[in-house]
């Protein structure tokens, strides 16, 4: 019989053994276990009828209709499975660590392929993961406002041997209007969560982890609610960068991007930036002068972005003065402050 492994050894073997993820597409969409492969037991379409099937029905009927559904294709999962294991075993869940997984790692088993379960399922992931937001974390965060290179900042930060969490590589996403530009499709909330905490999870928590100031939402993920506590208490570094480098950052990061879609991501702050001001961008856009776009757009960005510092105690703010927009210079900058503020 297939072995039951509790949630925090199952991730443990997961750094080695390929994971196996029994539900269907749907689910699976929704959230799944990063690194996880989908074999699903049922396609979509057949998961609501065996469910119908059992509310109207009875387990039995249900049990009778899932294994006409799964029958013919039982040679089909064990070599997709052998295609994945190669030569060692696999690691197998569905929802809550039921009759699902169970049957498929059967099977696994019977065709010679090692296979353990996960008790709980994904549901047991998914507590593990909310669970983990609420340990506490040594925060560290690098400040500035739009256009000051708080990403290559970060990095570089990450290159001096520091411990660096890159919320907006996880989201897929740079936080602003302007942020979906170039990257690819974001994940759902769920998966960001999933994500995040798996990234997480290989840090060590005693030790600074360093991150970019970020509002909750993404995009359209959001920073999980005890997580973005833990960032909004952590000390800031913040590094003001004149105006017109950042305007010259913005426009290299940003203009050769078609005007289309940068009027789409103008739009989308219309309210905020207001109608004169919108127009004004607009026709600038339309005009292909790309420097009275940023201008404009940094009006609402910056005021949206000090705000929050007004309600900060200045003890948790560092601000560092630079003159060059040098990521690799200003990491050293701010990692000169660490051992002061600590």
């Amino acid at each position: 019989m297939p072995s039951r492994l509790l949630i925090a050894e199952f991730l443990e073997q997961a750094a080695t053994l390929p994971v196996i993820d029994v539900r269907s597409p749907g689910e699976f969409e929704k959230g799944h276990i990063p690194g996880a492969v989908n074999i699903p037991l049922f396609s979509n379409d057949e998961r609501a009828q065996v469910g119908t099937c059992y509310k109207q029905h009875g387990q039995q009927q249900a049990i009778d209709l899932g294994l006409e559904f799964v029958g013919p294709k039982m040679a089909g999962y064990v070599k997709q499975a052998r295609s994945i294991a190669g030569s060692g075993a696999v690691l197998v869940h569905c929802w809550r660590g039921g009759m699902r997984s169970h049957s498929m790692a059967w099977l696994f088993e019977t065709a010679g392929i090692p296979a353990a379960t996960l008790t709980g399922g994904y549901k047991a992931f998914r507590n593990h993961v909310l669970a983990g937001f609420m340990l506490p974390y040594t925060m560290c965060i690098v400040g500035g406002e739009t256009g000051s290179g708080k990403t290559e900042i970060l990095h570089h930060i990450g290159q001096s041997g520091q411990q660096i969490l890159d919320l907006e590589a996880i989201a897929s996403h740079r936080g602003s209007s302007f942020g979906a530009l170039g990257m690819a499709h974001q994940p759902t909330v769920e998966q960001f969560e999933n994500k995040l905490y798996m990234a997480l999870r290989v840090l060590d928590a005693g030790k600074p982890i360093w991150m970019e100031d970020e509002s909750r939402s993404i995009g359209r993920v959001y920073v999980p609610p005890a997580f973005w506590k833990q960032m909004q208490q952590a000390h800031v570094y913040r590094i003001d960068l004149p105006l017109e480098l950042r305007i010259k950052r913005l426009l290299r990061d940003y203009g050769n991007f078609p005007a289309a879609q940068l009027a789409e991501a103008v739009q989308r702050i219309a309210k905020r930036l207001g109608n004169a001001d919108t127009r004004h961008a607009l026709q600038a856009l339309e005009n292909g002068d790309l420097e009275t776009v940023v201008r404009l757009t940094l009006r609402y960005y910056d005021k949206a972005y000090n705000y929050p510092y007004l309600q900060k105690p200045p003890t948790q703010v560092t601000r560092i003065q630079t003159p060059e927009d040098n990521p690799a210079a200003n990491a050293a900058r701010i990692l000169k402050h660490i051992h002061n503020d600590r």
